[in-house]
């Protein structure tokens, strides 16, 4: 089930012209992921949402990343919904070094009611800023992409809701250049840099899971998700004027989730 899923997944990744860009063998991994949410109402159909998450790398053996975010949510009917917030994310990286990104978003969700049933879309437009090397490393300072869900969930239960979803992010601005393979030497020759301007779908997820609700403000998510991503990496010299290397990193990655939300 796994192979067919990554082979259906793969098939609608973009590939790129050039035979030279190779593709690095799939890395998978296990983790899991803990998040608190506090939802505070403002008003009729607004709420400021506090959130914090911590993520488990390396097959549960570190603690590889924090969140912390604040949001705003504006439900204006049974049918629409739009939202905006700030995440801070501290990560750390293969060579032991924690890093900070920002990232600024805004969604809009529309959903249909169908007896016990919703099914709803969000699409979600973000902008990460994060201190990169420019020169020797080809990566988007400030890279945007937008995630577009799709979930249903069942109403039916009095206290459990069930749900399942998949997500498709496409990145709009990834690192463009063009050069020349040798056969003979097996380097890159003609080596230019094109600019911000590569796009293409890096990531789908899916996740199937049940939110828990024991009273009005107090409530679980229990969940599993898995993500298949593939990205482009650009290798250059230190001056920035040689292409070492060119190739897709792709991970198959699962986790087991909770979270916790008070809502007042």
């Amino acid at each position: 089930m796994k192979r067919i899923l990554l082979f259906a997944v793969a098939a609608i990744f973009p590939l790129l012209a050039s035979a030279q860009i190779t593709t690095n063998p799939l890395e998978t991994e296990l983790g899991a992921r803990v998040g608190l949410t506090l939802d505070k109402k403002l008003a009729k159909g607004l709420h400021l949402q506090l959130e914090g998450e911590a993520r488990t790398a390396g097959n549960f053996t570190e603690i590889g990343r924090y969140d912390a975010g604040l949001g705003l949510t504006y439900k204006l009917n049974k049918t629409f919904k739009f939202g905006l917030g700030y995440n801070m994310i501290e990560k750390k990286y293969s060579e032991g070094v924690w890093k900070m990104r920002h990232r600024i978003y805004v969604d809009a969700k529309a959903t249909l009611h169908a007896g016990d049933w919703n099914f709803s879309l969000r699409e979600r437009l973000q902008l990460t800023h994060k201190d990169v090397n420019a020169i020797k490393k080809q990566t988007t300072p400030n890279s945007l992409a937008l995630k577009s869900r799709l979930q249903a969930a069942y109403k039916g239960f009095s206290h459990v809701e069930p749900y399942a979803y998949i997500e498709f992010r496409n990145v709009f601005n990834d690192p463009s250049c063009s050069a020349t393979w040798s056969t003979v030497s097996q380097t890159y020759a003609d080596y230019q840099f094109l600019g911000y301007n590569h796009a293409y779908l890096n990531r789908v997820r899916g996740s199937i899971g049940a939110e828990w609700k024991l009273d009005s403000h107090n409530s679980f998510d229990f969940y599993i998700l898995t993500d298949y991503c593939k990205e482009k990496e650009t290798d250059t010299a230190d001056n920035g004027t040689r292409l070492k290397a060119l190739y897709w990193d792709q991970t198959f990655y699962g986790a087991f989730c909770v979270g916790y939300k008070f809502s007042f």
